[in-house]
């Protein structure tokens, strides 16, 4: 159950620091085809936020604490900084690293679910590795 829980936290820092980079993303992007990143940025950042309390709930489940500051939630994370960033190219690009660190992360989460006969967890992180693989087919098919 520890390899779950420990799994289970880092999908927590990961997908709030995805979370962080899309909305920072949000905020700072400029150029060409400004409203349409702007708006698809807008949508990734309330997908992720969405999904961030209940994975924390599922650790309150597995009867496991969620970090409790940033500090530390940040400490679990396998995601790294992508700095203020302006261009759309650059904004993505790191985007769909971040996503692929999520879906790997899902993944190692699902096979522990699994293992640890956590049905209702396994559903809930198959549906968040659906929602990855769509994110990932987005932004890959904005920079052909």
């Amino acid at each position: 159950m520890e390899e779950l829980i420990q799994a289970m936290r880092q999908v927590l820092a990961n997908t709030f620091g995805m979370y962080f980079q899309a909305h920072s993303g949000h905020w700072n992007i400029e150029g060409p085809n400004f409203y349409e990143y702007h708006d698809f940025l807008d949508e990734l950042y309330e997908e992720l936020h969405d999904a961030v309390d209940p994975i924390a709930e599922y650790l309150r489940v597995l009867e496991a604490y969620a970090p409790g500051d940033l500090t530390e939630m940040m400490s679990m994370t396998s995601i790294t900084s992508m700095g203020i960033k302006s261009n759309p190219r650059d904004i993505i690009t790191g985007l769909i690293e971040s996503n692929n660190i999520c879906l790997v992360t899902l993944m190692a989460a699902f096979k522990a679910s699994e293992a640890a006969g956590e049905v209702g967890l396994s559903d809930f992180l198959t549906q968040r590795i659906d929602k990855h693989q769509k994110h990932g087919w987005m932004m890959r098919s904005m920079l052909k």
